[in-house]
Parts: C-alpha cells; structure tokens; sequence
C-alpha cells in the first residue's frame, strides 16, 4: 500500500494513516508498508509464507522516536522489511494486551524488556526472536538492525525446523507465565509486617525511592508504607515515605515552574527525567502525596498535589470530558528542550537580583547540571536557602512564586513536546481517584478553586466515559479518540473505573456513579473472572484470542488488574451492601495470596486491599441536621486525617437511593443535628451527634 504522494506532501503512505492512535499516526508516512495489528496482516503472511515483524512502542517514548528515525524512516532499511516480512505496528497503550504477551516472550529471550519492543514471529503470531531498540547499523557491542533482518530472513529461508521449533518451545513458556497460579496462603497482618521489612530493605536512605538508577517514582509502594506506620506504629516506615516523597518534589523529576511529575529519573537522585508525563504516573502520586499530608499535617504535599492538579486541568483536560494520556520527552528533536534553562535565559528574563535568588534555588549556574543546560531542582529548603541568602523565608517564598510565574510565561511561548490525546479508560480511572481524594473535603472552600474545577473535571470526565466510552451492548471499552471509541475494555479498564467512581461518590455523595460502578463490577465479573483458578484474565471471554489469556497480577508502573479489581470490589461491596461482590474481591485478593506473601513488592495494590480487608474498616454515614455547613466542616477535618480504610456515605434525608438502601435504612437525624452513624463488618454503633461527635467516631 506504500505509494509515492505528489510532490510536496509526504512521499510515503501506509495503512497507519487511518488509524486514530496518535502514535501509529506518527509512522503513517514511513517508507515501510506497516499494517496494524488484525487479521489482514496475518493473512498476507500466511499466502506470502513471510515472518512477521511485530514493533511496539507508544508516543512519548523517547527511544521509539529514535529507532523510527533511524531505521523506519531509512528507504534502504525499509525495503528490506518490506521485501522479507509483513510488518505490524501497535501502540502498547491502545493494545495492552498484546503489549504483555510478546514482552513476556522477549523478557523470557533476553531477560530484560522495554519499548520500543521488537518481536519476529511467524504467521500464526508465535514468536522466534526479540528485543527491544537496535541501532541501524552494528556499533558498540549491539547488532545492526539490518543485519538483523537479513539474518532472521536467512534462518527462515533455511533453517525453517530451527524457527519453528524455537517459536513452539517460546509459545509454550509465554502460555505458562501469562496466567500463573500462585500456591495460596493465609493473608493477614504479619503478611503486611513482612511487606514493610522487604520495602524498608530495598530503600534508598539517602535519596529515597527503592533500589538504584534508573529510578521509579513507586506510589503504590510508599502508599502501602504509610499504611505501615498506621498499622504497625513503624516511624521508619513514615520516614521512607516521606524521604522519598520530599526527594522527588525537590528533583528534576517534577515541574517546577509548571506541575506535575516526570515518568522516572535516570539517575539515583531524581535530578535527569525522561522528560515524558504520563497521566498514570500523576493519578498516582496524586494520592501518596494526600495521604502523606493527612500523615504529617505538611503542607507542602498538598501545594505538590495542587500543583499536578492544576497542570492536569491546564494541559491534559480534554474540552468534552476526559484525561489525556501522555506528552512527549521531545521537542524540536531534542529531549527535555521545552523543559531545560540557561542562566543567561534566567538572568535576562528575572533580572539580576531576583535571578540570583532563584538560580541559587533552584540550581542554575553558568555550566548546567544536564548537557550544559539546568534541569530546574530545589537542593535546599525554602528556609536553608534563605537562611544561606539572608533574608526571610515569607520573602524568599514570595520572590520565588513571582520567579516561577515569570519564567512559566516565557516557557508557553517555546514549542511544547507533543501530546498523545487519546481517552484510555483505566487510566482515567486512576485520574478520577486521584481528584475525589485530594478534593475530598475541599471542594467547598471557595479561596481553592483548583479543588472545585477538578472534582468538576473529574464528574465530567466520568460521565463522559459513561456516555461515551461504551458499547451499543452497555460494556465499557478500551480508548476513545476523533470521536471513536474502540477496542473492548481490558481487566484494568474495569477495574480502575469502578475504583474511580467509588472514591468520586464519596467525594460528590452522588449515588448514580455507585449504581454505574456495580453494574460494571457485575459485568466485569461476568465477562473476565477465572472461574476454576481464582481472579480475573486481564481479557474478556469474547475478546480476541492471542497466543495465550494473560492474568495481570503483578504491579509494574501501574496497579495489576487484580490488584486493582480486589481493591475496587472490596469497596463497593461494603458500600452498598453486597456481599457477593465484597466476596468476589476477597476471593481475588486470596488468589494473589501467594505472590503477596513471598513477593510483596511486586504486589503493593493488593496490600493496599488487604491492609482494607484486615481493617478496622468502617462505614461512616453523615445524615445532614439543619444546618449543612456542619457536615461540609465534618467531611474538611475527616479529610485531613489518615483513616485509609474508612468508606464515606452522605445523606441529606429523604429518599434513599436503591443503590444504598441497606447502609442507609432507618439512618435520620436526631434533633435536627448532623449525626453520624459508624457501621464495621455489618454492626452499627449507637448514633452520635455534631461535629465533635463524628470526629470521636472515626477516630
């Protein structure tokens, strides 16, 4: 299908340039003949007898964008592709499942992974051979691209035995680790003890995070520590949390002048970013900073969570609803360019005096700290830097906000990196979370308006994937972009967005996103649960059959489907009192007993269940007095106290909505006071009234 265009345009076309996904767009005029993943493609290896060439990869990757130019955009390179193979290419965010199962296959070649990802297999989808990014040429040790092709061309002209043999053996073991079963084991609280001396083990006590570089933000991890020190009385615990999380809001990993966080750091002290922002990363920092600061009462994690709130408003807010995905590494062709300074930019922007104050801040000097430019960091405190620059920390503060607005403004005026502004269900997901737990509680306060906006944003986005992100049968679906929605929704696609509408009722306490969250969980149940080995197939039923039906049980950058499913289900059952549901999510949480219990940290989100399902977990219902302001002031001081495991119900009297009956039947208020009804494992305590008297409940 690859043609020349008329002079002037893009001399290539391929199949790519129908597709939606921002990144197959950005390979729709390279010279090789790319297929998306389907059945046309496999067809024509089959009639032609050729290999086929499998490459993902996702739009912000900053080494997809190498290899594209450096090999997919070569004419030499691309008619050899074109001549010995069928080549498909797949955006791993639009087709995560069948992201996981060939990087089963090339972790299991290699013993590593990583996009872009490269797998050879034969016309049936068995894989052969893989890796991940190959420099066109052989240099330093790596072989050619080339060379490759034609070597693999050679090995299936001739040693076809060889090929095939080698694509039965890698099948089976792909099948094998697609969907392990893990021995079960009793969960309880010494399986949580045993999870914080692991975690506590690996940490950096220096820089924070866990192990060395490259260095990953670990959200889930820090989260399940702050659950430690809750549980256990463990301050080491707490001190790990809160070292990792002030090293991050203080590295190069996080936006300074603009918010929110970069996917992870290359070095071990969080200064170099790979420049690209994930939505996952910021829904999921999100919470570990809320959380730390219901920990500590340290507002500067909540001015951390303001801040990626406000970037996520600004840039990843899509006009009819919805989170986009990510933004690039790249701009102009250069990494980190949109992001990086010069001190001579700085000085000339700020002028002299108040550039001296924020170049010692903020690490700017003549020579850079990244390729001669300055990745923009905080090695000292607001009150260690003006102690050192002798002057009062509320000026110091003032100079640099005034700073920081200054240069954001000149930074919009630069090239931004590109943005990849597909909807992808689980993620959002994740994104709604995030908003209802930091808004929880401050949604109301009307000097606050980013709180308001994004619980605002948050209802909007929700309701829009209700609308829009769904089948003419009722089921969800995967992505949605150019006003299509496409792709049967995926294990974490459910599971996200029920956790998602969950924690958003108990900030908006409007039941129609719970009636909406249980009839997903029924339908997740019904169409991805593993009836005979406990959990779920991260696959429909009904969805397309690849070489084998993963189950998605450990963490990687996000929650595993389980993980999350047992943490959705366990929630939801318990709010609206179905325990056939509450039951489904402890049977999930008891599959993945095994892998908890001897790799807790492959398994933080299904800590982080069973950390709800061992409780103390508790119900709490407001019903409104005379007076609404008194539970507004109830729901704000709930809200800045760390009670994990507490689920928030509110009733403003009148009718009860079905979907709450059984938590709110015969709940009223008593004296026209807010009263407050604490309810655990089915059992309610006696009413108590006010403000105070709520707060004593909750404890």
């Amino acid at each position: 299908m690859s043609h020349t265009a008329p002079e002037g345009e893009n001399r290539h076309t391929n199949r790519l340039v129908d597709e939606t996904s921002p990144y197959l767009l950005q390979h729709a005029h390279n010279p090789v003949d790319w297929y998306p993943w389907g059945e046309e493609a496999f067809e024509r290896a089959r009639a032609e007898d050729k290999p086929v060439f499998l490459s993902v990869g996702y739009s912000a990757c900053h080494w997809c964008h190498v290899m594209e130019r450096e090999s997919f955009e070569d004419e030499a390179i691309a008619a050899v592709m074109n001549e010995h193979y069928v080549n498909i290419k797949v955006d791993r965010e639009e087709r995560p499942d069948v992201d996981q199962i060939y990087m089963s296959a090339v972790q299991l070649m290699t013993q590593r992974g990583g996009w872009p990802m490269s797998v050879f297999m034969t016309p049936d989808g068995r894989p052969f051979y893989g890796g991940t990014y190959w420099p066109p040429t052989s240099r330093m040790g790596m072989p050619g691209f080339r060379d490759i092709l034609l070597k693999l061309h050679e090995y299936w002209t001739e040693h076809r035995d060889e090929v095939t043999e080698s694509a039965d053996k890698l099948s089976q073991a792909v099948s094998e680790s697609a969907a392990p079963r893990f021995q079960q084991s009793e969960l309880n609280e010494n399986t949580i003890r045993f999870a914080a001396r692991m975690l506590l083990k690996t940490a950096d006590r220096q820089h924070g995070g866990f192990g060395g570089a490259p260095k990953f933000p670990h959200p889930m991890d820090v989260r399940v520590l702050l659950r430690c020190w809750k549980r256990l009385g463990d301050d080491d615990a707490l001190a790990v949390a809160r070292l990792t999380l002030d090293k991050m809001a203080s590295g190069g990993i996080y936006d300074h002048l603009g918010g929110g966080f970069h996917r992870y750091s290359t070095d071990a002290h969080w200064l170099v970013p790979h420049f690209e922002k994930m939505l996952y990363d910021n829904a999921l920092l999100v919470p570990a900073y809320v959380e730390a600061f219901q920990c500590t009462e340290d507002c500067g994690y909540l001015r951390v969570v303001k801040e990626t709130l406000e970037y996520v408003l600004r840039e990843m807010t899509q006009p009819d609803g919805g989170f986009y995905s990510t933004q690039d590494a790249d701009s102009e062709g250069e990494e980190g360019k949109f992001f990086v300074w010069s001190e001579d930019e700085v000085v000339e922007l700020l002028g002299t005096e108040d550039a001296r104050v924020f170049n010692y801040c903020y690490d700017v000097t003549p020579r850079g700290n990244w390729e001669g430019k300055t990745i923009l960091n905080r090695p000292k405190t607001d009150e260690q830097a003006a102690k050192m620059l002798g002057v009062a920390v509320e000026n110091l503060k003032e100079t640099l906000a005034r700073c920081r607005a200054k240069l954001f403004d000149a930074r919009s005026q630069r090239i931004p990196p590109g943005r990849d502004d597909k909807v992808l269900v689980s993620w959002n997901g994740m994104m709604i979370a995030a908003i209802a737990k930091a808004a929880r509680g401050r949604s109301s306060d009307e000097a606050e308006g980013v709180w308001r906006d994004s619980i605002a944003a948050a209802e909007k986005a929700a309701g829009f994937i209700v609308s829009h992100v769904t089948g003419d049968d009722g089921r969800l679906l995967h992505t949605w972009k150019d006003d299509r929605a496409a792709i049967g929704a995926f294990l974490d696609d459910y599971a996200c967005l029920i956790d998602g509408l969950v924690e958003l009722y108990q900030t908006t306490f409007d039941a129609r996103w719970l009636t909406e969250a249980v009839r997903l969980a029924e339908q997740m149940i019904e169409q991805f649960a593993d009836r005979e080995g406990g959990g779920f197939f991260y696959t429909a039923a009904d969805q397309e059959q690849l070489i084998a039906r993963s189950k998605d049980a450990q963490d990687g950058a996000t929650p595993s489907g389980n993980g999350m499913a047992a943490t959705a289900l366990l929630k939801l059952g318990r709010l609206t009192g179905r325990t056939d549901l509450e039951e489904a999510g402890y049977q999930t949480l008891q599959s993945l007993s095994g892998l908890v219990n001897e790799h807790p940290r492959a398994a933080s989100q299904a800590l982080i269940a069973l950390d709800f399902h061992l409780g103390p977990t508790k119900e709490l219902v407001l019903v409104e007095g005379e007076d609404p302001a008194e539970t507004e002031r109830a729901a704000r001081q709930i809200a800045e106290r760390f009670v994990p495991n507490l689920l928030l119900v509110r009733h403003a009297g009148g009718d009860v909505p079905e979907v709450l009956g059984a938590l709110l039947e015969g709940k009223e208020s008593e004296g026209g006071e807010l009263t407050g009804y604490v309810c655990e494992r089915g059992a309610c305590g006696l009413p108590v009234r006010g403000v105070e008297g709520v707060l004593g409940a909750v404890g």
